[in-house]
């Protein structure tokens, strides 16, 4: 039985969670400090935990941050408001699972909890062993999967990329791919490594930026019984589960100095000595590392050693952002909907030409990640065969008018409304959800169950906006 615990100020939230996922069969805690759900972890395993973004006695955004240290393997949702999306996002950059918004949607809470769980248990077969079947085989069950799972995009962009990918593949190069968080670097990676000669050997990926000074040794390099406080059983490191394969460091320039030094010797040397050990075992291992930032800069600032990064740099990939693919925005959002309709069991067939006209301005700062995320909650949304934008968040719909954008997408100097912008956030989620009500509304022609049902919630609570906003 999966274990959960929910971190939410409000008891009504805390309440109304437990009681719901008790009945689906999970183990739930909860608490409105953000203090004790800490201290809870440190005594008790949580396989998931769904965590509010404001609570009175920290951030959610710290929450995460020592969660990821005190358990690792514990996944972390964040539960935020419309217009805390973009907060939102930034909290996923720093390693949460995923976050969904308030009001909370049931179907919606059950998904995240199952893919996180999936990805889980995947997580920890992966780290258990690795078969060695058939080499052909086990390639020709990878392409079949990341097929169904990856999109390549035909436009200009992405028709150099992939260019480059073909070009660096077949070869053993180490390569560094550049990108914004979120823009598919991982994929790039694992695109390479199925093009490669290794396609048949494991494809092992790390989040460095989740990988604490203090853990980094044992879980790069393994470690041995007894070697430290804790360490009851031998344990392999990445680069040995990654040994015959591919091994891709995400965010390479967050490991501290002293694991970079580290680094340096198993790049060197091609042999590694888990913590606590005598022997030196070769590896055999291509290296792929990404980084959200140059890493030429980090070099100059003395965050990053130089020797590292010309061992590293034998190739480079930039994996250009969503806002600058406009050409293939269409097919990838027809990618992610045909991926959600089968995730949730739903049936939307295609997208209102208004919702296409969002995708295209919306400047997606998440990149492809965001965009799925989008996509999969409103395909949870949408009861009939065609998504309308009343099933986007006022986030994105309303993007330019609340400038939940970044300021650079402003520059063009085009506003959508001659209404002056809310100067806060509280004003701007109020107002942005009384356009959605309105919008809704009107579809519906003011049938309340029908806009009660599209919109996620009950005829009192839609009554009660309703007289709020004065609709």
């Amino acid at each position: 039985m999966a274990k959960i615990l929910v971190i939410d100020d409000n008891i009504d939230i805390c309440q109304l969670l437990e009681r719901f996922l008790t009945k689906k069969g999970y183990d739930v805690e909860t608490t409105i400090s953000g203090k004790t759900g800490l201290d809870m972890v440190k005594n008790t395993y949580y396989d998931l935990i769904f965590c509010d973004f404001k609570l009175r006695d920290m951030e959610g955004r710290d929450v995460l941050a020592k969660v990821r240290i005190i358990s690792p393997g514990t996944h972390v949702a964040i539960i935020t408001g419309y217009a805390d999306v973009k907060i939102a996002v930034e909290v996923i950059k720093k390693g949460a699972f995923d976050y969904v918004t308030k009001p909370l949607i049931p179907d919606e809470i059950i998904s995240l909890i199952e893919r996180a769980l999936a990805v889980q248990k995947e997580s920890k077969v992966q780290s258990v062993t690795f078969e060695k079947p058939d080499a052909k085989a086990k390639k020709k069950s990878q392409e079949s999967d990341s097929n169904s799972k990856f999109l390549k995009g035909t436009g200009k962009e992405s028709k150099k990329l992939y260019k480059e990918v073909k070009l660096v593949a077949p070869t053993n190069l180490s390569v560094v791919i550049y990108g914004e968080s979120g823009a598919g670097k991982e994929n790039i990676a694992r695109l390479i490594h199925d093009q490669s000669e290794r396609a048949g050997k494991p494809f092992i990926a790390v989040d460095c930026g989740a990988l604490t000074k203090e853990l980094a040794g044992s879980e790069l390099w393994g470690h041995e019984k007894g070697s430290f406080t804790g360490a009851h059983s031998e344990k392999p490191g990445q680069f040995e589960l990654a040994d015959g394969g591919t091994i891709f460091l995400d965010e390479i320039a967050n490991l501290s100095y002293e694991v970079q030094v580290g680094l340096l010797r198993l790049v060197q040397e091609r042999k590694l000595r888990r913590i606590g050990g005598t022997k030196d075992k070769a590896i055999d291992v291509r290296i792929i590392v990404a980084s959200n930032e140059d890493l030429r800069k980090s070099v100059q600032e003395n965050k990053f050693r130089e020797d590292l990064y010309f061992r590293f740099n034998e190739f480079s990939i930039t994996v250009p952002p969503l806002r600058d693919r406009k050409d293939d925005i269409e097919a990838f959002a027809n990618h992610f909907l045909s991926l959600s309709n089968e995730e949730l069991n739903k049936d939307v067939e295609e997208f209102d030409e208004e919702v296409m006209q969002v995708f295209q301005e919306y400047v997606w700062p998440g990149n492809l990640r965001e965009m799925r995320n989008v996509i999969r909650r409103a395909t949870l949304l949408t009861d009939g065969e065609k998504m309308t934008v009343s099933a986007l968040p006022p986030e994105v719909v309303y993007a330019r008018k609340f400038n939940f954008t970044d300021s650079g997408s402003e520059s063009n100097g085009v506003s959508h409304s001659t209404s002056k912008a809310p100067v806060n956030l509280k004003d701007a989620a109020a107002e942005a959800e009384a356009e959605v009500l309105r919008k809704v509304l009107e579809e519906v022609k003011y049938n309340r169950t029908k806009a009660a049902k599209q919109l996620g919630i009950d005829r009192k609570t839609l009554f009660n906006k309703m007289k709020q906003y004065d609709l």
